[in-house]
């Protein structure tokens, strides 16, 4: 192990990247390669990104002086040749995993760390802050952010770049293109002049001819005011690079992101530069390991796989696949259903109906508030949008659901995936706070079915017979054990067992699987009641539950805000006398572990609520 990591292992921090030579650290960046895939086929993680970016983390390590100069990924994803370079290389075997290092950046793992990050969109912001302070605080240091092409679709980032192009601050916004052309090159020579313009030697010719113009005696500066317009004008033609230089950005670019030498000489000369610059670097998702450059869409986020094959070691069945079948069984039949997606097509189970129904299908990029209110302009026509989404980005989305969604009252779904704990990917996408921010929303109703057969009967409900916004969240994964159908009282609460008990369980989603397993196994003598539809809740509940004598509540959500407590509240408002306990997630952040440990963390596995429910049996 430790000749296959010669280099990496003395890397203990960048400084000890500054001592390599070049042939060092194109041996470093192979090394780095081996030690991701490896890393990753064995514990999941995102391996295309981090493979396109090791050369740029290098030279980005190589050029500046971190954690003085502050370095910030947007979405963070792509920073685990970062980890490495910072003395997290013995470390490393436990990313993602428990009381292990966060697949994403995290402040309190290393100084080097400066933003929690996990949602695309947020880093020139950031950075911008940064180097704002650091101006008013008359340092130096530089702020440098690094965003893939994909976050370019977000709003944020174009906020937050026409704001940066105003500042005069140390700010270096890398724009890390895998994917689209941003400015479009013309032939050998565009290439040759990238090259030279990101050479140091440039701008320092462009210094010197700058300041001999101006000081000549007759009409310097115009002189020089004129020249430069004329070159700028030339330079853009070639580069079609005025969009962000017009936003006050010198612009730098394109260059080859896998050439060492050609980043840093373009990274020392965006130093040189006082004022915004932009590095416009062209990378190759998934590079050096070809499975994943062939399909980097599947090599993106990933669970375990094998590393000759590039096949996923657990492959299941989930929510997502089922939504998947159902969404394009309706639209088959339905011509007004049409799907949208914020840049999460595979993820959220889209692909089949964006093949199978085109025209229909809308893919917005990382763009979920736009998605929202673009689904709000479908359904004014009279169409049924279906926005699929995670838990954790929807929350970006909150205002357009309140004021373009609810508020219009118009026909439209929202399919929340990953809702309650997704595990290994920590605090930044536990799906446990859409409950707390929709709930509140007038005319909006929400479902939470606990298996495929109710994940299809929301979906017809939510088509055929709701009004207004309808929401149905589900978890990551599959159902587990598949329990026979319940006995139902109304479309909003099923039974599975009534037997006259002093004492009810109450839960919905796939916590009432496990619920109803412990009761069922155990020979416990308490009732178990599901919530299907759970919000609004009917007072035909509050009746049920008031009934008896103790009221244990389970919720895969946040204490605060959730379920449980509308319920516990109304039972204390109706004068309840009994005894009423509510499990759930406590105010924190969850941080990455797996789905099983999180649940066990918060007394929702099996073992916790079997304890739970035998003293009331």
């Amino acid at each position: 192990m430790q000749n296959d990591y010669r280099i990496l292992e003395t890397v203990k921090s960048p400084e000890d990247v500054k001592k390599l030579d070049d042939s060092s650290l194109e041996e470093l960046c192979r090394e780095i390669r081996k030690k991701i895939i490896s890393t990753v086929s064995n514990n999941g993680g995102h391996l295309a990104s981090n493979l396109g970016t090791v050369e740029l983390t290098v030279a980005l390590h190589k050029c500046f002086n971190c954690p003085d100069d502050t370095l910030v990924f947007d979405v963070g994803h792509q920073s685990y040749t970062h980890k490495l370079l910072t003395g997290r290389f013995d470390r490393f075997d436990s990313l993602r995993k428990k009381d292990g290092i966060s697949g994403f950046t995290r402040p309190d793992e290393s100084n080097f760390d400066s933003f929690y990050e996990g949602h695309a969109g947020v880093s020139v912001s950031q950075a911008l802050g940064v180097a704002a302070a650091n101006k008013i605080k008359g340092n130096d240091n530089y702020s440098i952010a690094v965003l893939g092409d994909g976050a370019l679709g977000n709003g944020m980032i174009y906020e937050a770049l026409n704001h940066a192009g105003s500042c005069r601050t140390n700010l270096i916004v890398i724009l890390n293109d895998n994917e689209m052309s941003i400015s479009e090159n013309v032939g050998a020579m565009a290439r040759y002049l990238a090259v030279i313009r990101s050479n140091p030697d440039y701008y320092r010719l462009k210094a010197n001819t700058e300041k001999m113009l101006s000081r000549l005696p007759l009409g310097g500066k115009e002189i020089s005011h004129l020249f430069f317009s004329m070159k700028t004008a030339l330079k853009n033609i070639i580069y079609s690079s005025s969009f962000f230089e017009d936003l006050g950005f010198r612009y730098i670019g394109p260059i080859d992101g896998h050439n060492i030498n050609t980043l840093t000489g373009a990274l020392m000369s965006a130093k040189m530069h006082k004022g915004p610059v932009l590095l416009h670097v062209n990378t190759v998702k998934g590079y050096g390991y070809e499975l994943a450059e062939n399909h980097p869409e599947k090599f993106h986020g990933i669970s375990e796989f094998d590393v000759e094959t590039g096949e996923a070691k657990n492959v299941s069945d989930s929510f997502s696949s089922e939504f998947s079948k159902i969404v394009c069984k309706f639209a088959e039949n339905d011509k007004r259903i049409c799907a949208v997606t914020a840049a999460m097509s595979i993820g959220t189970g889209l692909e089949d109906f964006s093949i199978k129904f085109p025209d229909r299908f809308f893919d917005v990029g990382i763009a979920e508030e736009h998605a929202v209110t673009f689904a709000s302009g479908l359904s004014a026509k009279g169409m049924v949008p279906v926005f699929a989404v995670y838990s954790t980005f929807l929350q970006r989305s909150i205002d357009q659901v309140i004021h373009d969604a609810s508020l219009q009252r118009q026909k439209m779904i929202i399919m929340v995936d990953r809702a309650g704990f997704v595990g290994e990917d920590g605090e930044t996408h536990q799906g446990l706070f859409d409950i707390p921010l929709l709930k509140s929303i007038p005319d909006i109703t929400i479902y939470s079915p606990s298996d495929y057969n109710q994940l299809e009967a929301a979906f017809k409900n939510a088509v055929y017979f709701d009004k207004n916004l309808v929401v149905i969240r589900y978890p990551r994964g599959g159902t587990g054990e598949k329990p026979e159908p319940l006995d139902g009282k109304s479309d909003s609460i099923n039974f599975f067992k009534k037997t006259g008990s002093k004492t009810v369980a109450v839960s919905y989603g796939r916590l009432f699987n496990t619920v109803r397993s412990v009761i069922e196994h155990a020979g416990l003598n308490i009732d178990a009641l599901q919530l299907f539809k759970i919000s609004p809740i009917e007072k035909e509940l509050f009746d049920i539950i008031g009934s008896y004598d103790n009221v244990i509540l389970f919720e895969e959500g946040m204490k605060i805000g959730g379920i449980g407590e509308e319920i516990g509240f109304e039972l204390c408002s109706r004068g309840f006398k009994g005894n009423f306990k509510l499990f759930a997630v406590s105010n924190s952040f969850v941080s990455h572990a797996s789905v099983s440990q999180q649940l066990k963390q918060f007394g929702l596995d099996e073992d916790s609520i079997s304890r739970d429910l035998i003293g009331y049996n």
